[in-house]
């Protein structure tokens, strides 16, 4: 009989322990954010007459992601982030200087198409991994745009404070199209 109650006892026992290690591994609906988790605020916010300022005097204080910030593995996810960041940032300051810059009324036009362009090919790229994508990539249409444009780390383009961005290629594939306007 003393071998069935040490027996029962240990099962108990290691049941305790097994479902502490699980609530401690972060599995299930938590909060608790990993140490070593990239800092990639995201979506970024839709351009509006509100935030056009700051996206076109700021953008020399916002994040940038060069492929050294990430850790080696398992964070693509964040990787594919810093890229649509870094790709938008670059084709803001194209819409935001030059030739579109010279006719104030087309920047803020221009701003929301590098906007578009550059979620959508996150998503493309988003669909081209074994990992689930990002939540908005699976709406269409304007519900995508409006799930991108919600819940926004920082919808006012506001710069960090004595932040100065590592240098970062232009980003290729933007083309201004003053037509859809």
């Amino acid at each position: 009989m003393t071998l069935t109650m040490t027996s029962a006892g240990g099962l108990v026992g290691f049941f305790i322990i097994a479902i502490l290690t699980l609530h401690n591994a972060g599995l299930g609906d938590t909060n608790v954010i990993s140490l070593n988790e990239p800092d990639v605020p995201f979506p970024p916010a839709c351009p509006t007459v509100h935030n056009l300022a700051a996206i076109c005097h700021s953008g020399h204080g916002r994040p940038r992601y060069p492929p050294n910030f990430f850790p080696g593995s398992r964070f693509s996810h964040f990787r594919r982030r810093g890229s649509a960041i870094n790709r938008l940032e670059s084709w803001f300051s194209l819409c935001c200087s030059g030739q579109v810059a010279r006719q104030s009324h087309l920047i803020l036009c221009c701003t929301r198409q590098a906007w578009k362009q550059a979620l959508s090919q996150f998503c493309d790229e988003e669909y081209s991994t074994m990992t689930l994508p990002y939540e908005c990539c699976a709406e269409r249409g304007e519900a995508r745009w409006m799930c991108f444009d919600s819940e926004l780390p920082n919808p006012n383009y506001s710069a960090t404070p004595d932040y100065t961005p590592p240098q970062v290629p232009d980003e290729p594939g933007f083309s201004f199209d003053s037509n859809a306007c």
